[in-house]
C-alpha cells in the first residue's frame, strides 16, 4: 500500500508539474503567431491564423475571438464582415452575466476559466469600429445607433464610478467620434453636445485625460458647432475656457476629411506574482507582502475556515495578478500636407495609458480576490494535511490512511500552485494610440502627403488620394509597428 502511495505521489507531482508548465503561458504568448502577422501588416495571414487558435474556440473566449476577428477584417477593409463579428460580440457581451460557475472558478481556481468580460475601454473601442465600418459602408442610420450607444456607455461609466475624481468616467475619444458622426449626419445640436462632453472631460482633469492633452481640433469643433447653433453664451464661455477666439471660416468646396491614424499595438497583458505571508498580530491574522506595501486582514468568515486549522502553518505563498506591458511604437507623431498647408495629427486616444490606469484603479479589488482565492486553497490544503502525531503507536492501516491523505494534500498543493494564474486576456489587436486631424478638401482630386516620425529619427511618407465632395468623409491609416 505504501509503495503504491509513493508511486501515486510521483505521478500526481508529474502531472501537476506538466499542468503548471502549460498554465504558465499568457494569452499573448498563446496567440503570438496571429499577433506577429498583424504587426507585420500581413492581415490576411493573421486572419487565417486566428481561426487556428484552439484557445479562442473555447466558449469562455468567444467574445475575444469575435472582437479580434472583427478588428482584423476591419484592417482588411472588409467592413461588412467585420461588423458581423463585432455585432455578434456586442450581443454576447450584453447577454453575458457571471454564472455561479464563473464565480466559483474565480474564487477557487483562476479567472482565466471564466467567460471573458471586456474592459470598459474595449467596449468603447467596439462602438468606434462598428460606427466607422457603417460610415465606410454608407449606412449612416446604423452608424448613428452606435454613437448613441457611446453616450449610454458613458452614463454607465459615470454611475459605476459615482463621479469619483480621476476615475475613468467616460472616453473622450469616443465622444469626439460621436460628434464627428453626428456632424456628418448634419445633426449639429448633438454634435455640439458630444464635442462639449469630450472637452469637459479634459477641462475637469487639468486639460489632460488619460495620457492625452486636449486637442486643438476639439476646441475648434466646440466653438464652431456652438456658433452654428447660435449658442452665444456657450460660445463665449468656451472661448474663455480655451483662451481662444472663434473665427468663422467658409465651408471648403470639396468638403472635409477626418483622418484617423492608429499607431502601434495595445499593451500586452502579462502576469506578475507577489509573495505574501500570513502574519499573526494580537490574535488576528494579516496578509503581508515581502516588501511591506500591502497589509490585508485575514477574513475568518471565509468559507472553509474553522478555528482548528493551523494558520501559522501557512508560510509564504504567491498570488498572481495582471499587469500591462506597453509595446514599442515605431511612429509617435505625424502630419499631413495638402496644397501647401500642414495639418498636425493630434493624439486623441492613448490605450497604453487607459489600460494601465484603469487596471490600477481596480488593483485593490483584484488583489483582494486573489488573496481570498489563495486563502481558500491553503485552508483546503491544511484541512487535508494529516497532523504529525507519533507514528509508532499507529496501526499499519492508520499509517496507510495517513500516507494517502499526504498524497492527496501533495497533489492539491501542486495543483493549487499550477492553477494560480492571473487573467491575461485582452483585445490584443487594438492600437496603442489613435491620432486624428480634420482637413478641408478642394473640389476634385486631392493628393495628401502623410508623414509619420518616430523618436529614433525614423520617418515614413505615403500618399493618400481623396475625391473632394460635399460633407465629411473618413479615412483610416495604420502603423502597426
Amino acid at each position: 500500500m505504501f509503495s503504491f502511495v509513493q508511486k501515486g505521489a510521483k505521478l500526481v507531482a508529474g502531472i501537476s508539474i506538466l499542468m503548471m508548465l502549460q498554465s504558465c503561458a499568457t494569452y499573448y504568448q498563446r496567440i503570438q503567431g496571429y499577433h506577429d502577422g498583424l504587426a507585420a501588416g500581413n492581415f490576411s495571414k493573421a486572419n487565417d491564423d486566428l481561426d487556428k487558435i484552439g484557445l479562442l474556440k473555447a466558449d469562455r473566449n468567444r467574445v475575444l475571438y469575435l472582437m479580434e476577428k472583427g478588428r482584423t477584417l476591419h484592417l482588411m477593409q472588409q467592413y461588412d464582415s467585420s461588423n458581423r463579428y463585432l455585432n455578434e460580440a456586442d450581443l454576447a457581451i450584453e447577454d453575458s452575466r457571471k454564472s455561479v460557475k464563473d464565480v466559483l472558478a474565480t474564487q477557487l481556481l483562476n479567472p482565466m476559466l471564466t467567460k471573458y468580460q471586456p474592459e470598459d475601454f474595449e467596449t468603447f473601442m467596439l462602438y468606434y469600429y462598428k460606427a466607422l465600418n457603417y460610415c465606410y459602408l454608407g449606412d449612416m442610420e446604423a452608424a448613428l445607433v452606435e454613437v448613441r450607444r457611446i453616450a449610454l456607455q458613458s452614463n454607465r461609466q459615470e454611475d459605476k464610478n459615482n463621479g469619483k475624481e480621476g476615475k475613468y468616467s467616460g472616453d473622450a475619444f469616443a465622444m469626439i467620434l460621436q460628434g464627428v458622426v453626428y456632424e456628418k449626419a448634419n445633426d449639429i445640436n448633438n454634435a455640439f453636445i458630444a464635442y462639449r462632453n469630450a472637452a469637459d472631460l479634459f477641462l475637469n482633469n487639468s486639460n489632460e485625460y488619460y495620457g492625452v492633452k486636449i486637442p486643438m481640433q476639439l476646441k475648434k469643433d466646440v466653438l464652431r458647432t456652438a456658433s452654428k447653433m447660435g449658442f452665444s453664451a456657450e460660445l463665449e464661455r468656451y472661448e474663455k475656457l480655451f483662451d481662444l477666439t472663434y473665427k468663422h471660416a467658409p465651408a471648403a468646396e470639396g468638403g472635409e476629411a477626418v483622418i484617423f491614424w492608429e499607431s502601434g499595438m495595445a499593451p500586452v497583458k502579462d502576469q506578475q506574482t507577489i509573495q505574501f505571508n500570513i502574519i499573526a498580530n494580537g490574535g488576528n491574522y494579516f496578509f503581508r507582502d515581502n516588501a511591506g506595501f500591502y497589509n490585508y486582514p485575514f477574513d475568518n468568515t471565509i468559507q472553509g475556515y474553522n478555528s482548528n486549522l493551523r494558520l501559522s502553518d501557512i508560510q509564504m505563498f504567491a498570488v498572481a495578478l495582471p499587469k500591462y506591458v506597453p509595446q514599442p511604437m515605431a511612429y509617435t507623431s505625424g502630419s499631413i500636407s495638402l496644397s501647401g498647408a500642414l495639418y498636425s495629427l493630434e493624439k486623441a486616444e492613448n490605450i497604453n495609458v487607459v489600460a494601465e490606469k484603469t487596471l490600477q484603479q481596480r488593483f485593490g479589488k483584484e488583489l483582494a480576490t486573489a488573496l481570498s482565492r489563495m486563502a481558500l486553497k491553503k485552508l483546503t490544503e491544511l484541512a487535508l494535511t494529516p497532523k504529525r502525531n507519533d507514528k509508532q503507536n499507529k496501526t499499519k492501516k492508520e499509517k496507510n490512511e495517513e500516507a494517502a491523505r499526504e498524497l492527496v494534500a501533495l497533489g492539491l498543493k501542486i495543483f493549487n500552485r499550477a492553477t494560480e494564474k492571473a487573467d491575461t486576456r485582452n483585445w490584443q489587436s487594438l492600437p496603442g494610440t489613435i491620432f486624428y486631424t480634420r482637413i478641408p478638401l478642394d473640389r476634385g482630386v486631392n493628393t495628401l502627403t502623410v508623414t509619420t516620425q518616430g523618436t529614433g529619427g525614423q520617418k515614413k511618407e505615403q500618399l493618400v488620394v481623396l475625391e473632394g465632395k460635399p460633407g465629411i468623409q473618413f479615412y483610416s491609416l495604420y502603423s502597426m509597428r
